[in-house]
């Protein structure tokens, strides 16, 4: 009475392996920081109600990610991803930019 693992059935094993096995989160933000060398503080902002009254409300979020080459800027709009700790504070990455504001 050993503790036996059912193996999947071969038609389920290929539907699995095609699926991407990454489970992190990401997020949209904007940058308000920038002064930092390779890292950027993004706030990210999400509007919920308030459990008794309703009320919408907007809560924000600053969290400092990575980024390797230094090229987004203050205002840009960006989608962050999880990663594995790279410093004390620094436990996002800054997957790719989603919109930059008009200069004029």
């Amino acid at each position: 009475m050993a503790n036996q693992v059912s193996s999947p059935a071969p038609g389920d094993q290929a539907a699995a392996s095609s699926r991407p096995q990454s489970r992190k989160r990401k997020l949209i933000g904007i940058v308000t920081g920038d002064k930092m060398n390779k890292t950027r503080v993004v706030t990210v902002e999400r509007r919920l109600a308030h459990a008794k009254y309703g009320k919408y409300m907007t809560k924000r979020a600053k969290y400092k990610a990575h980024d390797e080459k230094n090229e987004y800027r203050v205002g840009d709009r960006v989608l962050i991803v999880e990663s594995r700790p790279l410093s004390r504070q620094k436990r996002w990455r800054v997957e790719r930019l989603l919109d930059r504001p008009q200069e004029g």
